[in-house]
């Protein structure tokens, strides 16, 4: 069966944004030639400029669809007001198999309704205009994609082959969306409930003054790590670390170590099949109901709805 897959572009929309995902479906094809039908469209058909410069050309949208997959750029919020366009969305999530969006595409699928009440991401510099503009919409800020029943959204650039690879894992299997991240040179395959941005990078272990422990801590989360045993580490009193960590990341080591285990154990129970207890011992949490409180904190849901929409 041959699967017709729609590329949606628009003036200023973000060349990255249809390129890897055209690559990745294209290479897919390789791997099981006539699975994929690529089309790139456009309301206007013809040369579409990108906010590149470069353009790319389209043809006349096509409502007989598989997967619809949404561009985005610094265009899309013009174009979910153009009111053919936001037609056409509707009728084709209406009848697609699949429905996507790459990092702003969101706005034209929050625009046309589709994302009324479900869950849905962007590039995380847009997520709070996005939440706010579009009240109906659970966005989950920091998501490297989310899949809501038959709709899809992805997070800035680079995630659009993120949820390539899921979807033609989903189409062809998981040997064919690795011989293709193998072929793209990229990473299989970052799990959608990965963050959009490490907490090591928010606290700057990346070249802070603590970069050198926030490795060690997270290499050694199943230990206490209380501020004692950090500021030794760290050849300080542990007032004096306490009050230096502080203002070097933005918050205390408690909170910091907090944040570690929980972007890790989420990582491991949207990626794993080891018991939710299992997670919680390896990570530091210990119990797992402590755990459970910390991910309604952080996520609003415990691991085990987090670990069934990961799978859904």
């Amino acid at each position: 069966m041959t699967r017709k897959i729609g590329f949606l572009i628009f003036p200023d929309f973000q060349l990255l944004d249809v390129a890897g995902p055209l690559g990745a479906f294209e290479i897919a094809g390789r791997y099981m030639p006539g699975a994929y039908s690529l089309k790139v469209m456009a309301a206007e058909p013809g040369m579409v400029a990108s906010s590149a410069a470069a353009g790319m050309g389209a043809e006349a949208l096509d409502e007989d669809l598989d997967t619809l997959v949404i561009s985005g750029g610094i265009g899309a919020s013009q174009a979910s007001k153009a009111p053919a366009t936001k037609a056409y969305i509707q009728r084709v999530g209406a009848k697609a198999r699949r429905t996507a969006s790459v990092c702003s595409g969101a706005y034209l699928l929050a625009e046309a309704g589709l994302l009324d009440g479900k869950r849905a991401t962007t590039h995380w510099a847009r997520s709070a205009e996005l939440q706010k503009r579009y009240p109906k919409v659970r966005v989950e800020a920091d998501r490297i994609f989310v899949r809501d029943g038959a709709i899809w959204t992805s997070a800035g650039i680079t995630a659009g082959i993120d949820l390539s690879l899921a979807l033609i894992a989903q189409d062809l299997g998981e040997d064919v969306a690795r011989k293709t991240a193998q072929t793209l040179v990229v990473y299989h395959r970052r799990p959608g409930g990965q963050s959009q941005f490490s907490a090591l990078i928010e606290m700057g272990g990346l070249g802070g003054r603590f970069a050198g422990l926030l490795d060690w801590m997270r290499e050694h989360l199943d230990q206490p790590l209380t501020v004692d045993q950090l500021a030794d580490r760290a050849a300080m009193s542990p007032r004096h670390f306490a009050r230096a960590f502080a203002a070097e990341t933005g918050m205390t080591p408690a909170k910091a170590v907090e944040r570690l285990r929980l972007e890790t154990a989420r990582e491991r129970v949207e990626a794993s099949s080891d018991p939710i207890d299992r997670v919680a011992e390896t990570v530091g949490f210990g119990d797992p109901e402590r755990m459970r409180r910390a991910f309604l904190r952080a996520f609003g849901q415990p691991p085990q709805a987090l670990r069934r929409a990961a799978r859904a």
